[in-house]
């Protein structure tokens, strides 16, 4: 907000004088500037720079399974032996899923 610093100042006897229904009219005219705006169309025309991966080629190497490991019957995720909580008829459960 630009403040003009050539006008003169209101002191407190001017800021008393402002009556009830101007004081409602100020609120009401500050509410009335709110805009509602869809997040999503927002987010669509928002880019970030560098996000464009189209023509980048990602190369993962995925090994098997190891001797030391198991896969949690619950979440199927792959944890060391370290992280087993129980096994349940030869369903290996990790610890975060027996949490």
């Amino acid at each position: 907000m630009a403040t003009d610093y050539d006008a003169p100042r209101k002191n407190e006897e001017d800021s008393t004088e402002d009556s009830i229904e101007e004081l409602k009219a100020r609120r009401a005219e500050k509410n009335s500037a709110v805009v509602d705006e869809d997040e999503t169309e927002a987010a669509e025309g928002f880019e970030l720079p560098g996000a464009d991966l189209s023509g980048e080629e990602l190369s993962v190497r995925v090994l098997p399974r190891q001797a030391d490991e198991f896969t949690c019957a619950k979440c199927f995720l792959v944890h060391h032996r370290s992280q087993l909580a129980y096994e349940d008829n030869g369903q290996l459960v990790c610890s975060e899923c027996a949490a």
